[in-house]
């Protein structure tokens, strides 16, 4: 008699969704990274920037010069600004990734863990069943070998 595990589909069904999570979170890992970079990429611009605008002002600029470098600065605080914003978000993003992940992971190990008690059930049952056989064939034997005395 061979028994099945009634939520193996269930079982089954909460590994995609760990393996749809892991997929995501690669994602979501990725974009931060992307993001992270993108902001780093601006800081070291607006710090060159920033080098080339004091080293023009160490030499004298006219005051239309001046006020295009102090544009450009503020333009690239402004996308700095957007970076930060979106580096931000992309980190609170895989953050809940994460925490997605870590709850189907606890699901798929809850179904691991009923899956593998029911095995050993079965497991025991048969033990049980086989163990009865054996001795009653003893049994019969026994009484067999009695009865020819």
């Amino acid at each position: 008699m061979s028994k099945r595990f009634h939520l193996k589909s269930v079982h089954e069904l909460s590994g995609l969704r760990l393996d749809q999570a892991a997929r995501q979170l690669g994602q979501l890992i990725a974009g931060e990274r992307q993001d992270g970079q993108r902001l780093a990429l601006l800081l070291q611009y607006r710090e060159e920037y920033q080098t080339l605008f004091l080293a023009a002002a160490g030499e004298g600029l006219d005051p239309r010069r001046w006020q295009n470098y102090q544009k450009f600065l503020a333009k690239l605080d402004e996308a700095v600004d957007q970076a930060r914003a979106l580096a931000h978000s992309a980190r609170q993003r895989t953050a809940a990734g994460q925490q997605h992940w870590i709850e189907q992971r606890g699901k798929v190990r809850a179904f691991d863990t009923l899956a593998q008690r029911f095995r050993a059930r079965i497991a025991y049952e048969e033990t049980r069943r086989d163990q009865k056989q054996a001795d009653e064939h003893t049994a019969r034997f026994v009484d067999g070998a009695r009865k020819t005395e």
